[in-house]
């Protein structure tokens, strides 16, 4: 019975998460309420609060909730492949495919990040991450590993790992329209000069 229940709640939890995405990708963070949040999840605010203790709390859990969905994303797409110039390609790929796949996710992380404060007033992106960035240290694990193997070069992997991820958050300002570079072949050219730098 206590299993149903937690099961029940935690449906509840994504539910009014789900709707919390929505809303922020909609309206931005600043205009984004609990009362719209229970508007687009059709159920009360007061459903909200029993599970949240307020928009603070609701937007560092989506936070968790979109840093873990895209991590599980990208670390599926990683782990079968055999060896790390693969499991290389194959992070830079998911990781580019989840932006153009999950732009509604993507959009709503960057709300909370550069919009959320912590208790202390601190933007969250201004403040000291006690936890390093999980999909940082994949792909840190993998670059490095790729060199023990001597399937890589000689590179600084966490100057490497960075690079990467920057392309990675470039691609979600790319211009949807027009004559503008495909997310495809974004992907193809960052792989490709990735590959020149770790021989």
């Amino acid at each position: 019975m206590e299993n149903k229940q937690y099961l029940i709640a935690e449906a509840r939890r994504e539910q009014v998460i789900k709707a919390a995405i929505k809303v922020l990708t909609e309206i931005g963070y600043h205009s984004t309420s609990l009362s719209k949040i229970a508007n687009t999840a059709h159920i009360s605010t007061g459903l909200i609060s029993y599970h949240f203790s307020g928009k603070e709390d609701l937007m560092r859990n989506t936070l968790m909730y979109l840093v873990e969905h895209e991590r599980s994303y990208i670390k599926e797409k990683v782990a079968p492949k055999p060896t790390y110039m693969e499991k290389l390609v194959a992070f830079i790929e998911a990781s580019l495919a989840y932006v153009g796949t999950n732009g509604e996710n993507s959009n709503a992380m960057l709300e909370i990040v550069f919009n959320g404060r912590t208790p202390d007033n601190v933007p969250y992106y201004q403040a000291e991450v006690h936890e390093e960035d999980g999909l940082l240290v994949l792909l840190k694990d993998i670059l490095r590993n790729g060199q023990e193997t001597k399937e890589f070069g000689d590179f600084d992997p966490q100057v490497t790992a960075m690079i990467i991820r920057g392309a990675v958050a470039a691609a979600r300002g790319l211009p949807q329209k027009g004559d503008a570079l495909s997310l495809e072949a974004y992907s193809e050219h960052v792989i490709k000069s990735i590959l020149k730098m770790i021989r």
